[in-house]
């Protein structure tokens, strides 16, 4: 190969390395694994919370659900009747009503922004929940994916949900 090519070849690299390296420093934002979040120390407190309310749920463990939930918690329950709202005072009864008949739980969570509006941090993610339940003797298994938003409050140490549990 003769000097001149190699200096060509060489010169090439130089551009293409020139051109790709600015590209690539610039190509954007580090994001939580397995999320649609920014790598942030906040997001990352934020998913963690979030992580052990998912647990709770999977694990189907109502003290610590409880544990997690505002003193102001409240939850319409999605409908805008009043008939089936409750708040922090209803809530155990809520889960266990929910648990009663359930064997086991599988709950995923997808989080896809997190953002804060009047005061409270705003989670918003998917869920894909399977379980498996009694009905009768029988055993069954259903699965839900759904949106959904946990509305969290800042306290001294972390954060309490205040809906969408």
């Amino acid at each position: 190969m003769a000097e001149s090519d190699i200096r060509r070849r060489r010169v090439a690299l130089l551009l293409f390395f020139a051109t790709m390296l600015p590209l690539a420093a610039g190509c954007g934002k580090n994001y939580i694994p397995n999320t649609a979040l920014e790598d942030t120390p906040e997001n990352w407190e934020i998913v963690r919370f979030c992580e052990r309310y998912r647990h709770a749920v999977q694990d189907m463990n109502i003290g610590l659900l409880l544990s997690l939930a505002s003193p102001r918690y409240f939850d319409n329950s999605g409908t805008v009747t009043g008939d089936d709202d409750f708040d922090y005072r209803g809530l155990e009864q809520i889960l266990k009503e929910r648990f009663k008949n359930i064997e086991s739980v599988r709950y995923e969570i997808k989080y896809r922004d997190v953002y804060e509006m009047d005061g409270l941090v705003m989670v918003e993610y998917t869920y894909t929940l399977s379980f498996q339940y009694r009905v009768g003797e029988k055993s069954q298994w259903a699965n839900k994916t759904a949106d959904n938003r946990l509305e969290l409050e800042r306290v001294e140490g972390g954060f309490l949900i205040v809906t969408g549990m």
